[in-house]
């Protein structure tokens, strides 16, 4: 077994070591989302905290790791007999991000079930984690229904696996840990709130600290074993804290002006729900414990409202996650009189700095974005130019709205989502089939019916079926995949009309959020002046989209074809990449084609190999005036798509795009 890093030797992040302690005083805290660019110790944190935690008693032979002194009366290895129990380190258990269902909750032998009548269940990673800590490093990555079981094991302290009329409940309380990189997409709103805490961490931009992360980095290269051991009293020092903190969390006091403090933190964040509340009060009462207090002051009370609150606060998805640190100042001295932030007296510092010694923040979190950094119009609504021959600043993108799906037709076999229909492991059970590989979903009937012929030849005696390999059947199902959608902007001066385009990014940022929303891949590609150009490679992160988008400039010719040969090169190598996961092309444009020799021609070749592969594709309409030309109209024709206008796309009559979208490709 390798040496980990020692915990107490990671270099600054102060914040995420705080929390991961925290939850390791009080586990009813619930957990803890880190999430920061790579490279910046997340993992080496987060797997470092195992050595801290002190062992755990275990009744013996247990393969759910029950409490000797409260064993599970529900336990499927119970009832244990008293007396036999048996010391181990607390585990660090990690759930890998392609981990099937089975491999989370438990599997059951199904042929035993059937044939047999005995629940023979072969415990998974949730019972390995009880009373351990549950490690999931990429989680925003993690299938939706993964991540709904992972997260409803934790808040009930249980998992559940009824499968084909056989149930098992065993006890599965852990402490939680996920880390993600918010540039591989987002985490769904509701399941950032699961989270107890969540942390932001980046690399130090200070030159000497950035210097003592890579010398002690290369020294636990060089010497593991040798590095932990010159850090093993501060890492003792720390278990010996973790242990006393533990046992006076129940004797420290939650006063009414603290719990009044709270209430007023979260209603003036405006965060949905209770459950703010609830998770402040743990962590203010674990930060007193921490600090060796049996009391919970101001000082707590902040403490945990940024460390509870950032996910929470009420926000559109695009939103950079933050808390404005002078209003909650504000908030805790109106309800805190005396005991309000802003005393002479620090909380007790954690390793490496703790509550009191948490750095500053170097920049304020920023709302829609710096008005300075941003171009604005001039008086009058004109374009102020930015420098570039024939191009004109960035519009603002107009509020967006909410639009009803588009999908792909047909049925497809790509990563889960929500947009499309798609043969997927979780979803109405639509026929059956043998398995390929592993049993994972079992289909009773088509088994059962597989099984039957055969049984005098088997020798059957008793009332049990008698069921071989070959019998059984894999149920298929039918659920919503995820897509890659590709946005392909007309940036040209034709549309380049302040309020025009305004309007045109706000459809777009409009299905970035829908795309947001349903698990999509999205990629980005503009086009103006003489060529073409990908703006944002096919990425999980919508977020990053939006910025693009925001960012846009406009102005000079319109090469329709550029940007379409782009879009189809963009899709050929995704499909190399990814080839389960299903396109749908969005043309965002008026239709015209300027420049070169032949330019409307040339686009209607372009457009037909989209056709001739089958792409779905849809166009967005931008052309505006008395007078249209429908240009728009034949680019989707030639595209085997459909148009629908920017006014069409906020109205209900969009409900019939999808059915004239698949009534094209049928059509086709």
């Amino acid at each position: 077994m390798s040496t980990p890093f020692p915990f107490t030797a990671v270099v600054g992040q102060d914040d995420l070591r705080l929390a991961l302690l925290l939850n390791a005083v009080s586990p009813a805290v619930g957990g803890v989302l880190v999430r920061g660019e790579k490279g910046t110790a997340k993992s080496t944190a987060v797997r470092a905290l195992s050595a801290l935690l002190p062992e755990v008693d275990v009744v013996s032979g247990c393969r759910f790791s029950c409490d000797p002194d409260s064993p599970d009366p529900g336990c499927p290895d119970g009832p244990h007999e008293p007396g036999a129990f048996a010391s181990r380190p607390a585990r660090m258990v990690e759930l890998p991000v392609g981990a099937s269902e089975d491999r989370l909750v438990g599997a059951l032998d199904i042929e035993r079930a059937l044939s047999e009548g005995v629940k023979a269940f072969e415990p998974g990673l949730l019972a390995d984690a009880h009373r351990g800590t549950l490690y999931v490093d990429e989680v925003n990555l993690l299938h939706d229904h993964l991540v709904d079981l992972l997260l409803d094991a934790a808040a009930m302290g249980a998992s559940y696996v009824e499968r084909e009329g056989v149930s098992v409940r065993h006890a599965a309380r852990f402490l939680l840990v996920g880390t993600m990189n918010p540039e591989e997409g987002e985490l769904r709103p509701q399941l950032l709130d699961r989270f107890g805490l969540t942390v932001e961490v980046a690399a130090s931009r200070e030159p000497d600290q950035r210097v003592e992360v890579v010398r002690r980095r290369l020294a636990y290269d060089d010497d593991p074993a040798g590095f932990a051991a010159r850090w093993s009293d501060e890492e003792a020092a720390v278990r010996a804290r973790i242990v006393a903190a533990r046992e006076l969390l129940p004797s420290v006091r939650l006063g009414d002006g603290a719990l009044r403090q709270i209430a007023a933190t979260c209603a003036a964040f405006e965060v949905d729900g209770m459950r703010a509340d609830i998770v402040m009060a743990r962590t203010a009462t674990a930060l007193a414990a921490w600090a060796g207090r049996t009391e919970v002051l101001a000082e707590d009370v902040r403490q945990a409202a940024l460390l509870a609150l950032p996910h929470r606060r009420r926000r559109n998805p695009f939103d950079a996650p933050g808390l404005d640190e002078d209003k909650l100042d504000e908030t805790l001295e109106e309800f805190g009189g005396q005991d309000g932030p802003g005393e002479d007296d620090d909380p007790d510092p954690g390793p490496g700095g703790g509550p009191g010694g948490q750095p500053e923040p170097d920049d304020a979190p920023q709302g829609d974005g710096d008005a300075a950094a941003r171009p604005e119009a001039g008086e009058g609504g004109e374009p102020q130019p930015s420098g570039g021959a024939g191009e004109q600043s960035p519009a603002r993108a107009a509020e967006p709205f909410r639009t009803k799906v588009l999908s792909v037709p047909g049925l497809g076999e790509g990563a889960a989502g929500r947009r499309s229909r798609a043969r997927t492991e979780h979803g109405r059970t639509i026929g059956a089939r043998r398995p390929r590989g592993a049993l994972t979903k079992l289909h009773l009937a088509a088994t059962v019916q597989a099984a039957a012929p055969h049984q005098r030849a088997r020798g059957r005696s008793g009332p049990g079926l008698v069921v071989r390999r070959d019998d059984l059947r894999q149920a298929s199902r039918e659920g919503r995949e995820g897509n890659l959608v590709l946005f392909v902007v007309d940036a040209s001066g034709s549309m380049a009309a302040r309020q025009r385009m305004s309007a045109v990014k706000g459809a777009v940022l409009s299905l970035l959020l829908d795309a947001y929303q349903r698990r999509d891949k999205v990629g980005l590609v503009t086009f103006r002046g003489s060529a073409a150009e990908v703006a944002l490679p096919p990425t999980s992160s919508v977020d990053a989209a939006a910025v693009r988008l925001e960012s846009l400039p406009t102005g000079g010719r319109t090469p329709l074809a550029a940007g379409l040969l782009r879009a189809h090169e963009v899709l050929r190598v995704e499909r190399l990449r990814d080839p389960a996961r299903r396109a749908l092309v969005v043309v965002v444009t008026d239709g015209r084609a300027t420049g070169g020799p032949e330019p409307v021609a040339l686009a209607g070749r372009a457009a037909r190999l989209f056709a001739a592969e089958g792409t779905a594709s849809v166009v967005v309409d931008c052309e505006s005036g008395p007078v249209r030309l429908g240009l728009a109209g034949q680019l989707a024709g030639e595209l085997g798509g459909t148009a629908v206008t920017l006014d069409e796309l906020r109205a209900d009559s969009i409900a019939g795009l999808v059915k004239d979208v698949q009534g094209s490709r049928r059509a086709a």
